[in-house]
């Protein structure tokens, strides 16, 4: 049987090891890991982020082995409402960002 642990979304209620994974924190593990100064790091990880925005905006498809694809699909314009008022406004078409797992993502998840 598996224990499910489940924390309120408060910084301070977090403990170390449930909190997300930051720039600093991707920095650090990536200079440790490949012998690199942070500031080296830190700039790679910029460019790789920069690099697979431009490689969207493009229209490519991003794959990160081991981790998943990345691509743009369209979400249609529809009705809404707005919660407030209950008024139905627009809410017009738009590029979204779609994620796909990668199996070995996924296997790494869900042992």
């Amino acid at each position: 049987m598996r224990t499910v642990e489940v924390f309120a979304y408060h910084s301070n209620s977090i403990p170390p090891e449930k909190q997300r994974m930051t720039l600093e924190k991707l920095a650090e593990v990536l200079a440790t890991k490949l012998q690199l100064s942070k500031s080296t790091a830190t700039d790679a990880v910029h460019t790789i982020g920069h690099a697979i925005s431009e490689a969207l905006a493009s229209g490519d498809r991003v794959t990160l082995p081991g981790v998943g694809n990345l691509s743009v699909g369209q979400r249609a314009a529809r009705q809404g409402r707005n919660p407030r008022t209950g008024e139905t406004i627009s809410i017009p078409a738009k590029n979204v960002v779609k994620f796909s797992a990668a199996a070995a993502l996924d296997r790494t998840i869900n042992p």
